[in-house]
């Protein structure tokens, strides 16, 4: 960390934290790890599903870090909830592996991306810092293999509207598959022969026309969609 970093932190207000979690030994190490940090504030803890949503309504935490199996209410259930109610919120899933199908469906609810439960405490420190400054956080390539091995989740290409794909320009189209395909801007400026400026102009021109919130979302609709098919 740079000087300047510890002094860009040190004027800004602490990142709000909610944990849902229903085994309270995790929601402990979890609080242990993140209270170590000066920017960020455990404001809350929830032990369900039900619970976070109502938390999350009165406490406008900046990122709710939520577990996906839960009594009463599941955490895509509850993802959904939170961004259905247009709160300021951002939802940041915490899963193991074995449960790849929910984090799908996490992520199609509006989670803004997803860590494994065993994550390192330094990544999870800067998942959620990336998450609360409106950032997605699953690495595309995780996402397109989650797409792949799930694409019977997905609606059927032939039945969803391509009306909203058609608002994009020819360049901006190659730059979401490329995208959809889980390359980094930088990768996409190499494979296209433009500058990575360009490229970020035209990722948040996607982002906006197409009214998603992080890249997340764009390779999600772009599989949706079918510009992009599975396995491809």
């Amino acid at each position: 960390m740079t000087g300047q970093d510890t002094t860009d932190r040190a004027t800004q207000r602490p990142i709000r934290i909610l944990l849902v979690d229903d085994q309270p030994l995790l929601r402990t190490g979890f609080r242990m790890v993140l209270g170590a940090e000066d920017d960020l504030d455990i404001v809350g803890e929830a032990g369900d599903g039900v619970e976070a949503v109502d938390l999350s309504r009165r406490l406008l935490p900046d990122v709710v870090l939520m577990d996906i199996r839960m009594p009463r209410m599941d955490g895509v259930s509850a993802t959904r909830a939170i961004v259905d109610a247009r709160l300021p919120v951002r939802v940041l899933i915490l899963t193991t592996f074995d449960l790849d199908e929910y984090v799908v469906g996490a992520l199609r609810a509006g989670a803004s991306g997803f860590l494994a439960k065993d994550v390192p405490a330094e990544d999870l420190v800067t998942a959620i810092r990336t998450v609360a400054a409106g950032e997605a956080v699953v690495a595309p390539r995780i996402l397109k293999r989650l797409l792949d091995r799930f694409a019977e989740a997905l609606p059927d290409p032939a039945a969803t509207p391509g009306k909203v794909i058609n608002t994009l320009t020819e360049r901006e189209r190659e730059v979401l598959v490329q995208v959809a395909r889980g390359l980094s801007n930088a990768e996409i400026a190499r494979e296209l022969s433009v500058s990575e400026t360009t490229v970020k102009t035209h990722v948040g021109h996607v982002l906006t026309k197409l009214q998603l919130r992080d890249r997340v979302q764009a390779v999600v609709l772009a599989y949706e969609t079918g510009l992009v098919r599975p396995g491809a």
